[in-house]
C-alpha cells in the first residue's frame, strides 16, 4: 500500500464531472436499470497524516481494502450478470497499453463489443484515441490518486450502456505498485510489460505480477534492437507467479495478436 504517493487528495473526475464523495449513502442505477446502494461510510483513499502510529495506520489501510473489496463484489455481480469479460490492464507508463488496446478494438470489430475505462491522473488522451475507433470510452482522472478504485469503476460502468457477452477493458494508471492491491470487480488482471523496460521488472514490483493472470510481453518487434532477455523476464515473471500465463506481442507488427483474441475469446467463452 502506498502511504505517500498522496492518493486521494486530489479530485476524482468522469468524463470532466467530479465524483462525488463517497462517505455517505447513495444508489447507482445502471443503464439496465439495475440499481443497489451504497449506505456504508467509505475511508478516503489512504491515510498520510505524519506521526499516524503504524498499528492505527495498517488498521486505515485494511479498512480501505475492505471497502474497495465491498464496491469490486457489487461491480463484479452485475458484469457477471450482464456475462460481460472484464480485464484490468496494468503496466509502468509508456509500456504501449492505450495502443495495443486500439489494435485489438479494431481486430474485434464485428465479432465482440468492446468498452474500456481509461484511467488517467490528468487528460482525456487515451479515451478520444479508444473512441476514434468507434469504441465507446469514459474517461477516469484520478487527479493526484495513482490507481483506480472499484468506486471510480463503478460510478464509470454506470456510464456504460453495457451489452451481454461485451468485453470491458479497464486501463489503470501507468503504476506497477498500488494498483496490484486494488480488486476492480474485473475477471483477471493482465500486466503489459515492455521489453524497453528491463527484464527485472517482475521482481522488482512482484505484487503485480503475482496478481496477474496473463503477463503482455509488448514492443517485440524492438527485440532486434535491444539487450532485453526474454527467457530471464518469464523466469522473473514464473518465479514469483508459477501459474502467470506469458503472450509476446507487438501492436506494431501484429506479433502475438492472434494469440491474445484467442486468449480473449477463451476467456469470454468461460465467463
Amino acid at each position: 500500500m502506498c502511504t505517500t504517493c498522496g492518493c486521494g487528495q486530489g479530485e476524482t473526475k468522469i468524463d470532466g464531472q467530479a465524483v462525488h464523495d463517497p462517505d455517505h449513502g447513495h444508489e447507482h442505477t445502471h443503464a439496465d436499470g439495475t440499481t443497489h446502494s451504497h449506505a456504508h461510510a467509505y475511508v478516503p483513499a489512504h491515510s498520510h497524516a505524519p506521526g499516524v502510529p503504524l498499528p492505527r495506520r495498517v488498521r486505515i489501510e485494511q479498512d480501505i481494502l475492505a471497502k474497495n473489496d465491498a464496491y469490486a463484489r457489487e461491480n463484479r455481480a452485475f458484469l457477471i450478470g450482464r456475462r460481460v469479460f472484464a480485464l484490468n490492464l496494468v503496466s509502468s507508463p509508456g509500456s504501449g497499453k492505450t495502443t495495443l488496446l486500439v489494435k485489438t478494438i479494431e481486430a474485434l470489430k464485428g465479432k465482440a463489443a468492446v468498452a474500456v475505462i481509461e484511467g488517467d491522473q490528468q487528460t482525456s488522451q487515451d479515451a478520444e484515441r479508444i473512441r476514434a475507433t468507434g469504441a465507446p470510452a469514459v474517461q477516469i482522472n484520478t487527479g493526484k490518486g495513482c490507481h483506480l478504485d472499484a468506486h471510480m469503476v463503478g460510478h464509470a460502468i454506470n456510464e456504460l450502456n453495457l451489452p451481454e457477452h461485451s468485453l470491458l477493458m479497464i486501463e489503470n494508471v501507468g503504476n506497477l505498485v498500488c494498483p496490484a492491491a486494488f480488486d476492480l470487480g474485473e475477471a483477471h488482471k493482465v500486466v503489459v510489460l515492455s521489453v524497453t523496460e528491463g527484464e527485472d521488472k517482475p521482481i522488482k514490483y512482484p505484487d503485480m505480477f503475482r496478481a496477474a493472470s496473463l503477463m503482455l510481453l509488448n514492443k517485440c518487434d524492438l527485440l532486434p534492437h535491444l539487450d532485453f532477455d526474454v527467457d530471464q523476464a518469464i523466469a522473473h515473471a514464473r518465479r514469483v507467479n508459477p501459474e502467470i500465463e506469458v503472450l509476446r506481442v507487438s501492436a506494431r507488427s501484429g506479433e502475438g495478436m492472434d494469440a491474445w483474441l484467442a486468449w480473449l475469446e477463451k476467456g469470454a467463452a468461460a465467463k
